[in-house]
């Protein structure tokens, strides 16, 4: 499989590798760092960004080589069963102080803001899994993200398949690996009363190289990661969504990519109202221009919904949005740059686009800038600046990320 974009979830896996080696799928943790004993640089600059090496560790199904046979495991008698020694561990902990400025000054220590623990590995040469728990997440306990179980080249063919809770934008760009605090606000963007967006849901993905081409395709539940129903149904309706994303790489240095979303979802705006189809689409593109030590990642995405409310005698919701994100990483060096620039419009009151809940406004519009420091290769501090101009408001970050 091409490396750059294999089933998205499961990178997170790939930053389980720390330990002592020099200088989408992989999340910041060392659990295999002790199962392989190599470092975490191996597969990040800096963690949680992934390397290319990493992008392949991933999409082997965490493996250094396709269709490795599973290590450290315990001889039972039975061919069929690889059962692993140790079960893999690892932990993840975000710490922040932030500061907000629109008049008056108010200072928030969010530490912790996220404790996360996390597993993943191999069951058999072509099968592995991946998940994690939110023990601690702003306040509360998270839950369970992602979660899946992956297989490589099904078929033996460079076809790999993850069935599961995962986002449905990784095969873009991963927000679980991005070195911001700052989102990517329209993967989050949403109007009325609908669930869907691009981050968490649950259904099957699967990614094929093509020629030149890596294509994904995805069928979701559509309503995200929600709680069952009182049935004990996690999807709420009758309908699936789809989504569908290609990308290439066009020379050493340019990645481009396409993708589209369509989906249907039934509901009411109360209890006593009849149920009404909204039916959404999404389409849109994203590149990747990389050279040296800069790289610049962009996405846009046009959305619609003709009945965001659940309502019958309703115009038709447009969404607009897109970020631009800047990235220099001098190599052998422990400092990084990061800048990010985000905007997302409608014609209806935004929702999900800013972190702690509803704008109750139709446009998003933030930049951000920010540097960080490898104090250890599992242990990054960083300083970040966002602007909010529809707002008026500063936001300062300084905070630690680390994995153990």
């Amino acid at each position: 499989m091409n490396p750059r974009y294999p089933i998205g979830p499961a990178v997170a896996l790939a930053l389980v590798l720390c330990g002592n080696v020099p200088t989408a799928w992989a999340h910041e943790i060392p659990a295999f760092a002790r199962k392989y004993k190599v470092s975490c640089n191996l597969c990040h600059n800096p963690f949680p960004t992934l390397t290319e090496f990493g992008e392949t560790f991933a999409g082997n199904g965490f493996r250094f080589a396709a269709s490795e046979e599973p290590r450290d495991t315990i001889n039972t008698g039975d061919e069929l069963l690889q059962l692993a020694r140790d079960i893999p561990l690892a932990i993840r902990l975000d710490a922040y102080v932030r500061a907000y400025t629109d008049g008056d000054v108010a200072t928030d220590f969010q530490s912790p803001y996220n404790l996360k623990i996390l597993t993943g590995g191999t069951i058999s040469n072509k099968l592995s899994y991946y998940l994690y728990f939110f023990l601690f997440e702003r306040g509360e306990v998270g839950g369970i993200e992602d979660a899946f179980i992956q297989v490589n080249d099904v078929g033996g063919a460079p076809f790999d398949v993850a069935v599961g809770q995962f986002q449905v934008s990784d095969p873009m760009f991963k927000r679980e690996l991005r070195l911001e605090y700052q989102d990517y606000a329209v993967y989050r963007a949403r109007v009325g009363l609908q669930p869907a967006d691009l981050t968490y849901d649950r259904g099957v993905m699967a990614v094929a190289d093509v020629g030149n081409f890596t294509l994904t395709g995805e069928i979701v539940n559509g309503n995200g990661k929600g709680e069952a129903e009182p049935n004990r149904r996690l999807d709420n309706d009758p309908f699936k969504s789809l989504f569908g994303h290609a990308t290439a790489n066009l020379g050493p240095y340019l990645r481009v990519g396409g993708m589209g979303y369509w989906g249907r979802q039934e509901g009411a705006p109360d209890e006593i109202s009849p149920l009404v189809e909204n039916t959404v689409w999404m389409v849109g593109a994203d590149a990747t221009i990389s050279a040296g030590a800069v790289e610049l990642n962009a996405q846009y995405i046009h959305r619609e919904d003709d009945a965001p409310t659940f309502s019958a005698s309703e115009e038709t919701a447009r969404v607009d949005g897109g970020f631009a994100e800047l990235l220099v990483r001098p190599p052998q060096s422990r400092w990084y740059l990061v800048g990010l620039y985000n905007l997302v419009h409608s014609d209806r009151p935004l929702l999900n686009v800013r972190l702690g809940g509803p704008s109750g406004l139709e446009r998003y519009e933030t930049i951000t800038g920010g540097v960080g420091y490898l104090a250890r290769t599992n242990f990054r501090l960083l300083g970040e600046f966002t602007w909010d101009m529809e707002q008026d408001q500063t936001r300062w970050t300084l905070g630690l990320v680390t994995a153990f």
